[in-house]
């Protein structure tokens, strides 16, 4: 079957395979991109795809924490010029301020409470600030909210924002820094999960499942004997926990240990208990479509 261009490239975005496997492996999955993503991987083009894959829009991600209270927001706009002005980034601020304040359910609930230190409703605020300064389209795309002991952290000016909640003894200033070394871990690293309890037995399963097919493509594996697969691909799942799940991965201050020792060593120093029990990460425009005519272009010509 023929493939778009489009697919391809949204393909190779998601496992930074190249164009011509890429290609392959969507007409032999029938244009199904995640059984396509699933080809690649058993023949070991590719790893786990890219949570991010696709193009990003312009915007801030904020992650503001006021006492006990914690906000974590994406806002887009349709360039970076407009992102970085004063206007946008000030309405930015505010919107954070008033999820901390207010607890709107949803989005919509957002915007029709009266923004933070305003008279006018957060949606009036945005149209005013859309049409009549920014003039361009804005969007309150995500946000979350949380109470207890935070710690937070913005990447790049809002590229990348990261809420951390632990559940601790200790003072919240004492442990600021833990919070924000594991915000850090998770702006970086990007795991797909806290820990391993988090993993689904589904997903769990399919992993085992392409390490075998895995082994079925490798000469040298591929006549062992089906336990010794088994045991080898057991083996192989600890490895799988320590790339998709936080508090198991290397820590990037110290490779030395993980994590969680890391956690673990910082409240034994503070002389208390410190657990984290919840980590948001946003990435600006993760999972929204931006064109992108250029590189459309080029893989057009390519494919000719």
């Amino acid at each position: 079957m023929a493939v778009s261009v489009q697919e391809i490239k949204e393909l190779m975005k998601a496992t930074g395979v190249g164009m011509m496997d890429c290609k392959r492996a969507l007409v032999d999955a029938e244009g199904d991109m995640d059984k396509a993503i699933e080809i690649l991987r058993e023949k070991g083009l590719a790893t786990q795809a890219k949570k991010s894959g696709r193009a990003a829009a312009e915007g801030i991600v904020a992650a503001v924490v006021k006492g006990n209270v914690g906000a974590l927001v994406e806002v887009n706009s349709e360039t970076d010029f407009a992102a970085n002005t004063d206007d946008f980034k000030a309405f930015v601020a505010k919107v954070a301020d008033t999820i901390i304040e207010k607890a709107p359910a949803d989005v919509d609930a957002l915007k029709a409470e009266t923004i933070s230190g305003g008279d006018a409703t957060v949606d009036a605020v945005l149209t005013e600030l859309a049409g009549m300064k920014i003039r361009e389209n804005i969007v309150i795309r995500r946000f979350v909210r949380l109470e207890g002991t935070l710690a937070s952290y913005v990447h790049n000016g809002g590229s990348i924002g990261v809420l951390v909640k632990m559940d601790t003894d200790l003072a919240a200033d004492a442990v600021a820094q833990v919070g924000k070394d594991v915000a850090m871990q998770s702006a970086a690293l990007n795991a797909a999960y806290l820990d391993r309890t988090q993993v689904p037995d589904e997903v769990l399963a399919k992993e085992k499942e392409i390490m075998l097919a895995q082994m079925s493509e490798d000469p040298k594996m591929a006549n062992k004997p089906e336990q010794v697969k088994l045991k080898i691909v057991e083996g192989k799942v600890g490895k799988y926990y320590k790339e998709n799940c936080l508090l198991e991965q290397a820590f990037v201050k110290d490779d030395k240990m993980s994590v969680s020792e890391y956690v673990d060593a910082e409240a034994k120093k503070l002389g208390g208990s410190i657990a984290v029990v919840d980590v948001v990460r946003f990435e600006r425009g993760e999972g929204v479509e931006k064109k992108e005519e250029n590189f459309a272009d080029e893989i057009a010509s390519m494919i000719k």
